[in-house]
């Protein structure tokens, strides 16, 4: 209504929040193109630079590994300096490392190049992830940030198409697949000049004139700033560990790599895997299973909307573990019963991914959202770099099918972990969702729920 105040929280969807979504969302396309242009590339890297099983591994990993560390890093910088900067930053690196990956003529030189990139990646995926928080409307946010994964699998799906048209270039090929991350990570960095800074960060520094400015400029006069000014805590990795967050913090922590460690050990090595498990003809299962990767992760779009956070995410864990499980002890003569499966984990794994965009951004308050954020990405990243590294490793050593039945096990952790410690932060405003207190476990469990399913007044009577 004209002339009505409003909270940054109750607004509706505006020209402001999709530029930058499309700023965020275009980071996780360019994250999913690298990461899954690797596997198609050491196809034909392996033989020109006679790579061992080992360094197959390291190369495969080596942007997970540097995710791990920038997510650390960043995270904890961007609590203390601000989002804007390393907004900039990270996509001016990706850039440079994606085009320093043609003229790599050694393994190590190739490593580093990529480790450079996951270090660049880390830290926009904590930012971007606390970026759009911070801008988006209560009830909008999870469908925003939850469309991270759908924009990260069509990224991830683009680069096999990609990959799979450049392999007819002949052995130098994979220079070209490699660097042409280069061009969407140019063009995201030439689109974010000019983004603000977080509002919510400045209030947190006790800028609130220039947190007004900002909301006011870019987001309408009627705007006013969430009610998000008190006493600030300190920020910092310590307060992560407190007896206030211990546990958000490790639930986050857990139920992400509980996810990523499957998804990247089989995507990133599927042919290999199909190959394994005689269901590769020619491309077609491979094309399906990319194919329902794209649709999963949409169909998770709408399971955000409609479904509770904590209910989707222990449901999920559970089909996905007993769908993982029973593709680890099928006969090999039931091709058709073998496809099926693996395309309901597919699907499901897909879909239910959309919530490590959600579940830590909405865990934190703003002086932590990004070291929380980070801390979980990095995690995840740490996890998914063993497991991708691990696994031809562990093929050659037990085989694939004890494998699988190991990775099913990690879900199945997965879903006791999320039935112990998942809470719900769907309904709540971003700053109360922050402020919700875990209660004390010393304390006896409360009959309806905990604290933080209770309004802001509430909790604070």
């Amino acid at each position: 209504m004209a002339g009505q105040t409003l909270k940054i929280d109750d607004l509706p969807v505006g020209r402001f929040h999709i530029k930058i979504a499309a700023l965020t969302f275009g980071a996780h396309f360019t994250d999913g193109y690298i990461l899954g242009l690797v596997g198609i590339a050491l196809t034909l890297i392996t033989p020109q630079m006679d790579l061992s099983p080992a360094w197959q591994g390291l190369v495969a990993a080596s942007a997970l590994f540097g995710l791990f560390v920038g997510s650390l890093f960043f995270g904890w910088l961007s609590d203390r300096m601000g989002r804007q900067k390393i907004f900039l930053v990270s996509f001016a690196l990706i850039t440079l490392a994606s085009a320093l990956q043609f003229f790599a003529d050694t393994p190590m030189q190739l490593f580093i190049c990529r480790l450079l990139l996951g270090i660049a990646l880390g830290g926009d995926f904590c930012v971007g992830h606390a970026m759009l928080a911070e801008f988006s409307p209560k009830r909008h946010r999870g469908t925003l940030l939850g469309s991270f994964s759908v924009i990260w699998t069509f990224g991830y799906v683009a680069a096999t198409v990609v990959g799979t048209l450049m392999l007819s270039w002949g052995p130098d090929a994979w220079r070209w697949m490699l660097a042409s991350s280069a061009v969407p990570a140019f063009l995201v960095l030439v689109f974010r000049i000019g983004t603000p800074e977080s509002p919510r960060w400045l209030v947190h520094q006790g800028r609130i004139e220039e947190a007004r400015a900002i909301v006011h400029k870019h987001l309408g006069p009627h705007v006013e700033l969430d009610d998000e000014i008190g006493e600030p805590e300190h920020a910092g990795f310590g307060q992560l560990f407190s007896r206030r967050y211990l546990t958000r913090t490790v639930f986050n922590c857990l139920f992400f790599v509980c996810i990523v460690m499957p998804y990247f050990a089989i995507y990133t090595f599927l042919p290999v895997i199909l190959k394994t498990m005689n269901l590769s003809e020619g491309l077609g299962t491979e094309i399906l299973l990319n194919a329902l990767l794209v649709v999963g992760a949409l169909i998770g779009i709408g399971c955000t909307i409609k479904f509770s956070r904590r209910g989707f995410l222990i449901n999920s864990f559970l089909i996905l573990a007993a769908s993982l499980f029973l593709l680890a002890i099928m006969p090999g003569n039931l091709a058709w019963l073998m496809v099926g499966l693996f395309g309901v984990f597919t699907l499901v794994l897909s879909a239910v991914s959309n919530l490590v965009g959600v579940y830590p951004a909405e865990s934190f308050p703003t002086e932590l959202r990004a070291s929380g954020i980070g801390l979980a990405t990095a995690c995840s990243r740490l996890s998914s770099g063993l497991s991708t590294f691990l696994l031809p490793v562990s093929v050659a050593g037990l085989g694939l099918m004890p494998t699988m039945g190991m990775l099913a096990a990690i879900l199945l952790l997965g879903a006791i972990i999320s039935i112990a410690w998942a809470p719900e932060t769907k309904a709540l405003s971003l700053t109360a969702a922050g402020r919700a207190i875990i209660p004390d476990p010393d304390r006896r469990r409360k009959p309806h729920g905990t604290d933080m399913d209770l309004p802001a007044p509430q909790r604070a009577r």
